[in-house]
């Protein structure tokens, strides 16, 4: 089977770089996965991006060498699955907030004894081997997120439950649920719980993963996070865009720049 490239830093301690997509297209996938990120991650909870579409992208990110995760837009069984069985090398899971729906992710990412996935591997096994079935278990990702005070309440529990192999921080919901402001990273409560976090992740040996940017990844790795997302496609555009019509129009349309008058 395909090894799982972002699972084998994790084994060996290196952190893993991603970018995260929200635009329904193969295409722009296919630009994003051959810029040398370790995994590319399909959003289908806030973005744009349906089933189909997302089967699309995950064969445009097949090309290359980075690994295709999904988020998906719920914990619930069927999604999971369907998403493995298109070929997702693992799955974000939001708002897992108790050590039984911790159990409930983990049992629909692997195949029995071990969970209660259905067997149907009908892409994946296309694009990961022929002996998926053998290996699937220890190379696809299950990475709940931890993103309310209830999941923090319950954080040790929920990096007690086999099979977790990596749990995911979205700031923007933590934020809330702490009493602050949505954003990418904040001060008091939130940088609290960020490091208890890190810290417990280490303590269980599960990886400590975050929704971030590239100039959040050094103080996120120093931190002890693994996996680390740092980029994403709308961002990018978005960014690229505002810096081409600056440099023809100065700070602001009003002045500098380029005369066309």
């Amino acid at each position: 089977m395909r090894v799982n490239n972002v699972k084998a830093k994790w084994k060996n301690g290196e952190p893993a770089f991603g970018a995260w997509l929200a635009i329904p297209s193969s295409f722009s996938a296919e630009i994003m996965a051959n810029q040398g990120f370790d995994y590319i991650c399909i959003d289908m909870q806030h973005g744009m991006i349906d089933y189909q579409t997302a089967v699309t992208m995950l064969q445009a990110i097949s090309t290359t060498d980075a690994t295709p995760f999904v988020r998906v837009p719920w914990n619930e069984p069927g999604i999971i699955m369907k998403m493995l069985d298109a070929g997702a090398m693992g799955v974000v899971i939001p708002m897992v907030n108790t050590v039984e729906e911790a159990r409930a992710a983990v049992g629909a990412c692997r195949y029995a004894p071990t969970g209660y996935r259905s067997f149907g591997p009908v892409r994946a096994s296309i694009y990961a081997g022929s002996d998926y079935f053998q290996n699937a278990n220890d190379e696809v990702a299950c990475i709940p997120m931890i993103e309310t005070t209830t999941a923090l309440e319950n954080l040790d529990n929920i990096l007690s439950v086999s099979g977790i192999d990596a749990v995911y921080v979205g700031p923007a919901d933590l934020s809330i649920t702490l009493g602050q402001a949505p954003a990418m990273d904040n001060d008091g409560a939130f940088e609290e719980a960020r490091l208890n976090i890190s810290g417990s992740c280490s303590t269980h040996n599960v990886v400590a993963g975050i929704h971030a940017n590239a100039g959040l990844a050094e103080k996120h790795v120093a931190a002890g996070f693994r996996m680390v997302t740092i980029s994403s496609d709308q961002g990018a555009m978005a960014s690229a865009a505002r810096q081409d019509i600056k440099v023809v129009y100065g700070s602001s349309k009003e002045g500098g720049g380029l005369s066309y008058r």
